[in-house]
């Protein structure tokens, strides 16, 4: 059984960094690309980071590049280091993998960026 589960999220001020992680359980990691989603209060999910199987590839969406990055290790740990953090980043920070068509999500780590 898939699972997925985000720690890492917190209250921090802005300009402040974040590290995010995922853990995940019962699928063959090393075969699987990964995602971080998050979803803003009040709006909906949105991409944020993938990465490849291999780690070789990533992309991230254009609001998070230069700041965010994603990266993973062979533990079935995937990461997301959060720097610069802005108001606008405050939401849920999802981790994703789909598997065969279907998708599947962890519960979620909250990020507040604040003063």
């Amino acid at each position: 059984q898939v699972h997925l589960v985000e720690s890492g999220g917190g209250l921090v001020q802005p300009g402040g960094s974040l590290r995010l992680s995922c853990a995940a359980s019962g699928f063959i990691f090393s075969y699987s690309d990964m995602n971080w989603y998050r979803q803003p209060p009040g709006k909906t999910r949105e991409f944020v980071a993938y990465i490849s199987n291999t780690g070789g590839a990533t992309a991230y969406a254009d609001s998070v590049k230069g700041r965010f990055t994603i990266s993973r290790d062979k533990d079935k740990n995937t990461y997301l280091d959060m720097n610069n953090l802005q108001a606008e980043d405050t939401a849920v920070y999802y981790c994703h993998v789909n598997r065969f068509g279907r998708d599947y999500w962890g519960l979620g780590t909250q990020v507040t960026v604040s003063s």
